[in-house]
């Protein structure tokens, strides 16, 4: 038998008007993942070695969470507006502000966090792939962390399976009782767990520029276009060309991305060892 979807309260907490939803606190999870491993990568080479006005502190990591937060919104609910609904908000753009009706893009907030990184990276005087390379394995946990609310708020709900599967889910929200693939835990443990266990361990050791980032890229595009084949397509789309999702369609340029950025940062001259002055 499978599975029937817990039904949680999406409010974790309510006091009076002012309610506190778990989606939300999610957020703060991702967030506070985030300023717990980038204060440890500050300890990884080649960032524990840097001297002089390119070292590396701990309001660095306070400053990149600011601008990375601001990238994922804005980029986010951009992403979605752009690859998502297009005419709908031709239409009616000022819907565009509406973030509270929900619709964000991992893809897009991806490239925010890229543009709020390139800022950054600029205004400290920092080398962009350096940059780029600190955060890549930092960022994982919070991708789990929103899979976590997903799953809370019943939302994304997978393609149906076979009943006999032990952990297949009935989801009410999806106006039927066909049981279904879990797909948030399915993303939770791929480009979650997974991916950071991967990118950590890889970063452990000093690369050359860019070769983090690059990993990044393929490893969460590989892992996010497995996962579609388990989660239900938007019902506004559906399948597109070839029977691919949406998601998948933006993991196919994120990939040969990563490879190209790979294979380009292979071919360059291995960085001058820094090291630490008396």
């Amino acid at each position: 038998m499978a599975l029937m979807y817990p039904h949680i309260d999406p409010i974790a907490l309510q006091v009076g008007p002012v309610a506190i939803h778990w989606y939300g606190l999610t957020y703060l999870a991702a967030f506070g993942l985030f300023m717990l491993l980038a204060r440890l990568r500050l300890k990884h080479e080649p960032f524990a070695s840097i001297q002089g006005p390119g070292a590396w502190s701990p309001r660095d990591v306070e400053d990149m969470l600011f601008l990375g937060v601001l990238g994922v919104v804005l980029g986010g609910r951009l992403g979605y507006c752009l690859f998502y609904k297009p005419g709908y908000y031709a239409a009616h753009p000022l819907e565009v502000f509406f973030v509270w009706q929900g619709g964000m893009s991992f893809h897009g907030g991806m490239l925010g966090v890229i543009v709020s990184q390139w800022w950054f990276s600029r205004s400290r005087g920092k080398p962009f792939w350096q940059v780029m390379d600190f955060i890549a394995p930092c960022v994982p946990t919070g991708l789990a962390a929103g899979r976590v609310g997903n799953f809370i708020n019943g939302e994304l709900w997978g393609r149906p399976a076979d009943p006999s599967l032990p952990w297949a889910m009935i989801f009410p929200q999806s106006g039927s009782m066909v049981p279904r693939h879990p797909s948030q835990v399915y993303q939770f443990l791929l480009e979650g767990l997974l991916l950071f266990m991967l990118l950590w361990l890889y970063a452990r050791k000093e690369r050359k520029p860019a070769q983090v980032a690059a990993v990044f890229l393929v490893g969460y595009g590989v892992l996010r276009f497995t996962a579609e084949y388990f989660r239900e397509p938007d019902a506004f789309l559906g399948l597109l060309s070839l029977g691919l999702s949406m998601g998948q369609w933006l993991c196919v340029p994120m990939v040969l991305a990563g490879i190209g950025l790979y294979l380009w940062a292979g071919s360059r001259p291995a960085p001058r060892a820094t090291t630490r002055t008396a």
